[in-house]
């Protein structure tokens, strides 16, 4: 499986380079302390390049494949107006794709990752898509930075699993505090470990991968995920299945 986005820090590791236009950059992720979550393992099973026409705008091939499927489902339940705040950005190509797609929503990617925003932002100058705000330095394990003006959803792509579990703690906590009431939605998008359904197997693998790297990473358990949701004030409402095993999964403000 080829999971889209991630992020943490303090763990450095290089991604394969395509060199197909310009020669290409690899990809290594940080760590600030506290453990944060971070651009650099949002595409560490991804082979990274620059763009030609933004030197400075970084290209994920997984991004470029999961970008339609996730969308279909976004188009579907997100709001047709409204203030989305994206975590763990990384690239920016999701939400360069997302805005300009849905042009009735204010988007604001956001990263921790000096790289990952000026990827963003490099995407977001080269396409001039309207509704795409700068990029913020939001970290879910430092409130420091979090936004304070309410969002009518917040949109998490294959984060939680390659971080701590308090990114995902704090991810709940943000979702509460900032999602609007009732109703508010927070989507999460990646590969889960569910009591009722096998483990496909490249599932398992890519879960062994990311425990050899660093034991608090791993597939979470998507019972567990709701639990910390429900005590959070958030309900789930909608599970998907996506291409390459992994699952959408929304959560709305109650």
């Amino acid at each position: 499986m080829n999971p889209t986005g991630h992020k943490v820090n303090r763990c450095t590791f290089h991604s394969p380079v395509i060199r197909a236009r310009p020669p290409a950059r690899t990809i290594k992720s940080s760590e600030r302390a506290p453990r944060a979550i971070s651009f650099g393992v949002k595409m560490m099973d991804s082979a990274v390049s620059t763009s030609a026409g933004a030197p400075d705008a970084l290209i994920s091939p997984a991004a470029e494949r999961n970008s339609a499927a996730i969308l279909e489902v976004l188009r579907a339940h997100l709001p047709a107006r409204g203030r989305v705040l994206e975590i763990a950005a990384g690239s920016g190509q999701h939400a360069v794709a997302f805005a300009a797609a849905l042009p009735g929503l204010d988007w604001t990617p956001s990263d921790p990752s000096p790289q990952a925003r000026a990827s963003i932002e490099a995407w977001r100058t080269h396409t001039g898509v309207a509704n795409l705000r700068p990029a913020q330095a939001v970290d879910m394990l430092d409130d420091a930075n979090w936004p304070s003006e309410p969002l009518n959803a917040i949109v998490c792509i294959n984060m939680i699993h390659i971080s701590p579990w308090t990114a995902a703690e704090g991810l709940m906590q943000l979702a509460e505090r900032s999602l609007m009431r009732p109703g508010g939605l927070l989507y999460l998008y990646g590969p889960y470990r569910e009591a009722e359904v096998p483990l496909a197997p490249s599932n398992a693998a890519f879960d062994d991968s990311l425990k050899a790297r660093d034991p608090a990473w791993g597939l979470r358990d998507r019972g567990e995920i709701e639990t910390l949701a429900r005590s959070h004030g958030l309900a789930l409402t909608l599970r998907r299945a996506m291409p390459a095993n992994n699952l959408s999964l929304i959560f709305r403000r109650i």
